[in-house]
């Protein structure tokens, strides 16, 4: 499954409007314009983990400094993502960075699909953007308790952190373990409907993430050819 044949979660497609407002399109079409705009080092792409961050002060204190740009839409899958990035959210723009985070929302697809998705969109960006770095971010545990939900994500992570290292270009930052409590829980002090951030949880992230990607960006031509090697 890590190929894309006959994965229904590498299937590029766009929201359908099933409520008539066209909301999910005239996100992507600003997304598009700001392409043409915007020089942006970073880019961050994904569902609503992703679209929700720069609604906190972690968003304007660490990341965008980065001359960052956040191209999240909320309730995204692998596939909307994979169709925005075939249709103009990419054009005229080479960050040196992209920051993937998606897949949660793949409820149809099994955990080794979500993650061939995942894989397929890694690839796009490696193709596209041969020489940027590409950090994946591995899915959160979801559900105030242990359940199966949690089981799915914690199992495609563990196919993404095979798969991925055949890129080259292409990591994956798994935080999982920083959101659970010994005792299998997890609090509404970091995800306040136990799958969204608060601001605490996002400064828990932010900290592995931003220190990961400064790395990144200062990173010597001749490091970067060694760390491609």
């Amino acid at each position: 499954m890590s190929g894309d044949d006959m994965n229904p979660a590498a299937v590029a497609q766009p929201v359908k409007d099933l409520q008539g407002d066209d909301r999910w399109m005239s996100q992507h079409t600003r997304f598009v314009q700001e392409c043409k705009d915007a020089e942006p080092d970073v880019l961050f792409i994904g569902d609503s983990m992703i679209q929700l961050m720069q609604h906190y002060d972690v968003w304007r204190e660490v990341f965008s400094p980065l001359h960052a740009l956040n191209f999240g839409i909320g309730g995204d899958t692998t596939c909307n993502v994979l169709w925005r990035l075939q249709n103009g959210e990419l054009q005229n723009i080479r960050p040196k960075v992209v920051v993937l985070w998606v897949g949660t929302n793949n409820h149809h697809h099994t955990a080794e699909e979500v993650a061939g998705g995942i894989l397929s969109i890694a690839r796009l960006l490696t193709s596209r953007l041969p020489k940027a770095k590409i950090v994946v971010l591995g899915l959160l545990p979801r559900g105030e308790r242990p359940n199966p939900l949690r089981q799915k994500n914690a199992a495609v992570n563990d196919f993404l952190r095979s798969w991925l290292p055949r890129l080259g270009q292409a990591l994956l930052l798994d935080l999982s373990a920083e959101f659970v409590h010994s005792d299998g829980t997890i609090g509404p002090q970091v995800m306040f409907d136990f799958l969204h951030l608060t601001a605490a949880g996002y400064r828990t992230m932010a900290k592995p993430l931003s220190d990961l990607l400064l790395h990144i960006l200062e990173e010597t031509p001749e490091e970067k050819r060694a760390s491609a090697v």
